[in-house]
């Protein structure tokens, strides 16, 4: 499996979504949307919204989160293989 997640360093979902996928040992390739000149140009293409993170799973993107309910754990535990407690 190949995981991208496009973040920035302000963002506060971003460091959810990193430490959760620290904690749980997936290995991901991270593309700072300020540092990566087209990185935000990409994510809007990709999904109509300017919003961050952003999950490329195997090619497929994906939100790991929900503005009214945070961090997707059990949804992103399901996709990524990973067993939850």
């Amino acid at each position: 499996m190949k995981l991208i997640v496009y973040t920035s360093p302000w963002c506060g979902d971003c460091r959810v979504a990193k430490r959760w996928l620290d904690q749980n040992k997936v290995t991901y390739q991270e593309i700072n949307i300020e540092e990566t000149p087209e990185a935000a140009e990409e994510v809007f293409r990709q999904t109509g919204k300017r919003a961050i993170p952003q999950f490329v799973i195997d090619g497929t993107w994906v939100q790991p989160y929900s503005p009214s309910e945070g961090f997707k754990y059990e949804e992103m535990a399901e996709l990524l293989g990973i067993a939850q407690p």
